[in-house]
């Protein structure tokens, strides 16, 4: 199975115990994301990210690294990932949280949506 197949069936797999969206409120400030995020893992299964007040991305997806880059622009957090040799390319996400908890929809907001604890 490729890489890319099996970060698919992960995040099917880590999509299906969703966080209520009622709990989750839009973030679209940097200063109020980074605040968020500073010395947090972001996690789910299979996956560990730190995104750093730099801009830096890092972290593990399922068993190969995870590496990116982030800026804010116009209420997106908006990153460009490799995944273990992937090119994930770039793309803006709306963002929801509740303090505990974050939902990155990609698109800006029409996209597909990942769930994280922040740990």
């Amino acid at each position: 199975m490729t890489r890319l197949t099996l970060f698919a069936a992960a995040a099917t797999v880590a999509l299906l115990p969703q966080v209520a969206a009622a709990e989750l409120k839009r973030i679209d400030d940097r200063s109020e994301f980074v605040a968020l995020v500073q010395g947090k893992t972001l996690s789910r299964p299979m996956v560990r990210l730190q995104v750093g007040a730099d801009g830096s991305i890092s972290g593990r997806g399922v068993t190969w690294d995870v590496t990116g880059n982030w800026s804010w622009e116009n209420g997106y957090f908006c990153r460009d990932l490799n995944w273990g040799g992937d090119d994930l390319g770039y793309n803006c996400q709306e963002v929801l949280a509740n303090g505990s908890e974050m939902r990155f929809t990609a698109d800006r907001g029409a996209g597909q949506s990942a769930d994280f604890r922040l740990r």
